[in-house]
Formats: structure tokens, C-alpha cells, sequence
């Protein structure tokens, strides 16, 4: 009887050392995870500008000008660089959609093809924000854009945030939020 009460006092101390190990080796993979990120991030983002912006007057597939650098005086603009072939995009597209509602948000739409094709892309994908075709890639050239998605965040026209590839929602309102 002495021995089995000894086994059932070891099995919760044996639950707690595993619990204990999965914790440790979790919250090493969120590190790793986290780190690889964030040096891809930086790879890719290279060849983006910083400080000040290529200069941006052009016209969305709405039919309104935009000149970003009068946009970006007072508040933050999202710049959303993006293609309608691009998986993961179909990832990072509706959360910069649902920003749209809150934040000054424009897009720029890589080598996705004509302006009926995007109109029509974005009435069936029910996407409401602003978005200037970039049919040939020529603005995605100018800005450095070598990955999609790429979020480039402006404020009184100089380059305060990037970021490329797939991004969480908190984290892109954060970016905007402290950038207000």
C-alpha cells in the first residue's frame, strides 16, 4: 500500500517536469520563429527606400487622384503593395481591407492586370479600399518591392515603417496605431 502512494505522489510531479519541458521548448520555437522572421523581414525590405518617398501622384482604379506625400501630412497612410496571383496575399488582403475602415489605406496592385480585371477582382472579393494598378510593375520597381505583400507605412512623406510578407492583424494595427 506504501508503494503505490508513492507512485501516485510521482505522477504529478512527473506531469509537471513534462508540462514544464513543452512550455520551455514552445516558447523556443516562438523565439526561432520570431527571429527568422524578423532577419527575412529585413532581407526583403532592403531595397525599399527609407526616409523620404518616391515621389507618388497617380490615379486609382476608382477614378481619384492621389498624391501621397499631401495624404501622409497629418496622419499615417498604409501602402499596401500587393497582386491578385499572390497566395499570400490572399492571407494579409482582408485584414488591410478591414484597416481601410479605420486608417488611410492605399494599395498598389503589381502586374495584376487591367483596371476592369482589378475592379472586378475587388467586387468579388467585396475589398473596399483605394487601389492604383501598377500593370507593368513599374512603381513596384521604384519602391524596391522585391516580395508580396509589402506594407510601407508614411507619415508627412517619409517612410516610418516596412514590412513584407505575411503579417498579423494586431501587429499591422500596432504599426499603425503607433505611427498616429
Amino acid at each position: 500500500m506504501g508503494e503505490q502512494s508513492a507512485q501516485d505522489q510521482q505522477k504529478p510531479a512527473k506531469k509537471i517536469r513534462r508540462a514544464k519541458y513543452w512550455l520551455k521548448e514552445g516558447v523556443m520555437v516562438i523565439i526561432v520563429f520570431i527571429v527568422f522572421s524578423t532577419m527575412m523581414d529585413y532581407w526583403r525590405s532592403q531595397d525599399m527606400p527609407d526616409g523620404s518617398i518616391p515621389p507618388l501622384v497617380a490615379q486609382t482604379v476608382q477614378g481619384e487622384s492621389i498624391d501621397l506625400v499631401t495624404l501622409s501630412r497629418d496622419k499615417p497612410v498604409m501602402i499596401y503593395f500587393w497582386a491578385t496571383w499572390c497566395p499570400a496575399c490572399k492571407f494579409v488582403t482582408p485584414t488591410v481591407d478591414w484597416m481601410s475602415s479605420d486608417f488611410e489605406v492605399i494599395s498598389v496592385a503589381i502586374t495584376s492586370g487591367e483596371n476592369r480585371r482589378l475592379n472586378a477582382f475587388m467586387e468579388n472579393q467585396d475589398y473596399s479600399f483605394k487601389v492604383i494598378n501598377d500593370s507593368n510593375g513599374t512603381l513596384g520597381r521604384e519602391w524596391g518591392i522585391t516580395a508580396t505583400p509589402s506594407i510601407v507605412i508614411i507619415k508627412d512623406g517619409k517612410i516610418v515603417s516596412a514590412t513584407t510578407g505575411i503579417t498579423t492583424p494586431p501587429g499591422l494595427w500596432l504599426r499603425m496605431l503607433f505611427n498616429s
